[in-house]
């Protein structure tokens, strides 16, 4: 789909900016939304930004009835000078045709849909955040709308992408959590939808979640749905753990969902020849570890949080405490450097960011 097919209607009413100082997390959206469709017989058509509204499905679409739906999350950032950035959006488009065809959904066109996005962000630019540590989050995500109850990839979608304005994940710095070890449940596993990013996945963690929330932690820790041993994410975070002057991740394993923040610390880590190690690592192995005094720091990756340190491991009635309950050293220094390339405050020196008004025809 070329450019020249953007269609644009924009809003005769403009919202009232919410109060920068009171964001709350995905509560408040622009003025505008871009939405595409498609058919089997069309393709991908009608892509267009449009004032931002609710959508009208029939009852029976698929996506009430099946889940095949898939998203994605990304942000833009104001710089001190005024420029709109973007961080590694191909990345992200990227994954989501990924995520697309496990879910049986056809295809987008990536750069198109970078493209659209940029002009999203162009006429709703005032409302991202100026303050620092704030950013535009950026919500695309794909439902079927097939009306139809029969157990079948849909023959129609749209793609919409909605856009909201939120403030530092972290109010007072940047602190570790507690993290209780999850023996119960599991989020995914080899084989099924744990490398795409789909409702699912997030609706099958909801009650492990609720369970940590009531014991007094902030997130879960998953391990492998078959051993119950082999740790996977935290929360919906990629995870690392730093042993011996080592960085550790689970390697992705057909159940892990590859993150772009994890891709982003695993290259600036190398950049700073701190060594990096993507295998597999169990539960035990990092409690043994920690007795033997070679654990040193902890934390999940993420779009929200960035960098989340973790302070404390619960398993098994068993609890260990990372760094003293402080942030650690590397990872303090990770998350002052991505936001700093995000807030273009820092060099981008591994070339991610995106000017968000590069490449559009008309300003």
């Amino acid at each position: 789909m070329s450019v020249e097919k953007l269609q644009i209607t924009l809003s005769e009413f403009k919202k009232a900016k919410p109060d920068v100082d009171h964001l709350e997390f995905g509560t408040q959206f622009t003025d505008h939304m871009f939405v595409m469709d498609y058919s089997s017989e069309t393709g991908w058509h009608d892509a267009r930004i449009v004032p931002y509204q609710p959508i009208t499905l029939d009852p029976a679409c698929m996506v009430f009835h099946y889940g095949q739906t898939v998203f994605e999350g990304l942000k833009a950032y104001l710089t001190a000078d005024g420029e709109v950035l973007l961080f590694r959006p191909e990345k992200n488009m990227a994954r989501l045709n990924q995520s697309n065809e496990r879910l049986c959904i056809p295809p987008v066109n990536e750069e198109f849909v970078i493209y659209a996005l940029k002009r999203l962000i162009q006429i709703d630019r005032e409302w991202i955040p100026a303050k620092e540590e704030m950013s535009l989050y950026i919500r695309p995500f794909v439902i079927s709308t097939e009306p139809y109850l029969g157990v079948a990839p849909s023959k129609h979608f749209k793609l919409i992408i909605i856009m909201s304005p939120v403030g530092s994940y972290y109010k007072s710095g940047v602190n570790p959590v507690k993290i209780l070890v999850e023996n119960d449940y599991v989020r995914a596993v080899a084989g099924g939808t744990g490398t795409a990013k789909t409702g699912g996945n997030y609706a099958a963690s909801l009650k492990a979640q609720e369970v940590a929330a009531a014991k007094g932690y902030s997130q879960v820790l998953w391990l492998d749905g078959i051993e119950k041993n082999y740790i996977e994410e935290v929360g919906s975070m990629n995870i690392f753990f730093i042993i011996d002057g080592e960085a550790v991740t689970p390697a992705l394993n057909g159940s892990i969902l590859e993150g772009v923040t994890r891709n982003s610390v695993i290259q600036l880590l190398k950049h700073w020849d701190i060594p990096v190690s993507e295998r597999r690592i169990s539960i035990k192995e990092i409690f043994e570890l920690h007795e033997e005094g070679k654990v040193t720091e902890a934390f999940g990756t993420g779009t929200a949080a960035v960098i989340s340190p973790v302070g404390e491991l619960n398993w098994k009635d068993k609890t260990i405490v990372l760094n003293g309950g402080k942030t650690g050293e590397i990872s303090q220094k990770l998350y002052t450097t991505i936001t700093g390339i995000q807030k273009g405050s820092l060099p981008d020196v591994l070339e991610w960011t995106q000017k968000a008004d590069e490449g559009l025809l008309v300003k």
